[in-house]
């Protein structure tokens, strides 16, 4: 099977243009799913229940006449882990304690130091009430993002965890439910698209208002929570998934194929990239490609997003190859080298790093046990993975003694005064004069 992929060489007087235009990813929502989506959170901020259960009628092909029809006990949750293969259970158990126990690490502790004068100052972390998890149903149905939106929300000690997933034509996902079992969440509905996110963010009658809305969803769902985002907070509106291989011709190319089919293969908007100094090991990479494509169920899908976002580039060597990588800045990046170690600390910008080549990213995706919620789009430059401290705020803490008044207060007043701010002034200055 013949396929077209981009060949570039660091090399070439265009590059970074090149390279920068091969980034670039329009992001922008279609006016009219942005006009609906508008309407939908109006409607249900307006009528609560009675619009969710129109728009779930209207999208999901189910009859539903009351919210106690959208709501699943948690006996059914139990029930569908209890029904699970022995092999998918046992995957799910694995997981879950994996990544619990690498997030368990994360949890921040609150803090405080006392000065000479008295004064206490600190800082007190407190998980939030409630929290929003959407999980894409149908086909599209991902028992891996509840694990990792739900648990890092689980350690932080979030005190009531609400999850939403459309079930169209009333199809429900038995690895979904059984996971979210698993991941101790509060409350299900059955209910997806712009609706359940308002719902979530405004609160109707029978779905309680969350303080933060978290997991991935269509483009209707990313253009609702940009809309709802101050209201409440938002994990993140992500883009399509990434791939970087750094590779130095010492990886089976199979291997690198593969992995780079493993993005390809989410949709047709996910890229995937190779750097590789050696052009021996990209064209043997290719022949890999090559052959292994024909085999794979969504080739269709691979051979688009290859053609249409991917890259093979030659670049001098492997410093060259880390200073190519921070300037993508890659959701996942691959260091597929023989002393892989050695090039972790050249690496600045990286949703997560992924050291050898017996780490490949669909470890990360499942059981590793970090989180496979990334920045995409380039904003590993100033985002980080999902964690517990997205569940979690910070507080600061200011216990001011008499004597701490009388060392502060002169510097907060003159400080004042030329700001313009009497009142402020004044209002230090009357506990120490």
């Amino acid at each position: 099977m013949s396929l077209f992929i981009r060949r570039m060489s660091t090399r070439e007087p265009e590059f970074l243009s090149a390279l920068d235009q091969l980034l670039a990813f329009d992001d922008s929502t279609d006016e009219a799913i942005e006009k609906s989506v508008a309407e939908i959170i109006a409607n249900v901020r307006r009528l609560g229940d009675a619009a969710v259960l129109d728009y779930t009628r209207r999208f999901d092909g189910r009859e539903v006449a009351a919210m106690v029809e959208l709501e699943l006990p948690k006996d059914e949750l139990a029930a569908a882990f209890a029904g699970l293969p022995d092999d998918q259970k046992q995957a799910l158990q694995t997981a879950a304690e994996r990544v619990r126990g690498y997030h368990e690490r994360q949890k921040a502790e609150s803090w405080e130091y006392t000065e000479v004068d008295g004064t206490r100052l600190g800082q007190k972390v407190t998980p939030l009430d409630r929290v929003g998890l959407y999980v894409p149903g149908g086909k599209a149905a991902y028992p891996s993002s509840v694990l990792m939106n739900a648990l890092p929300a689980k350690v932080a000690g979030v005190g009531e965890l609400i999850m939403v997933t459309p079930t169209p034509r009333g199809e429900k996902n038995a690895l979904v439910l059984a996971a979210a079992h698993l991941a101790g969440v509060d409350r299900v509905f059955t209910l997806g698209g712009a609706q359940a996110v308002a719902a979530l963010a405004y609160g109707t009658q029978t779905i309680p208002q969350v303080d933060k809305i978290v997991g991935p969803g269509n483009a209707y769902v990313a253009s609702a929570k940009r809309r709802v985002f101050g209201v409440v907070g938002i994990d993140m509106v992500a883009g399509p998934s990434e791939v970087l291989v750094i590779a130095d011709g010492s990886t089976d190319p199979d291997w690198v194929a593969m992995d780079l089919f493993a993005q390809a293969e989410h949709d047709e908007l996910a890229q995937s990239i190779l750097l590789c100094p050696d052009e021996a090991y990209i064209e043997r990479v290719i022949a890999s490609i090559e052959k292994l494509l024909p085999t794979m169920p969504r080739k269709d899908t691979i051979a688009a997003s290859l053609s249409g976002r991917g890259a093979l580039i030659h670049v001098t060597d492997l410093n060259e190859a880390c200073a190519v990588a921070n300037r993508i800045a890659p959701e996942h990046l691959e260091l597929s080298v023989k002393d892989a170690q050695a090039l972790v600390s050249r690496i600045r910008h990286a949703g997560a790093i992924f050291i050898g080549p017996y780490a490949s990213e669909s470890l990360g995706d499942y059981c590793a046990g970090p989180n496979h919620v990334l920045p995409t789009s380039r904003s590993a430059r100033f985002s980080s993975p999902l964690g517990v401290y997205d569940f979690q705020k910070r507080s600061s803490l200011i216990d001011v003694s008499a004597a701490g008044a009388r060392n502060l207060g002169p510097t907060a007043s003159t400080l004042a005064h030329g700001e313009g701010l009497t009142a402020h002034a004044r209002a230090a200055e009357l506990r120490y004069e």
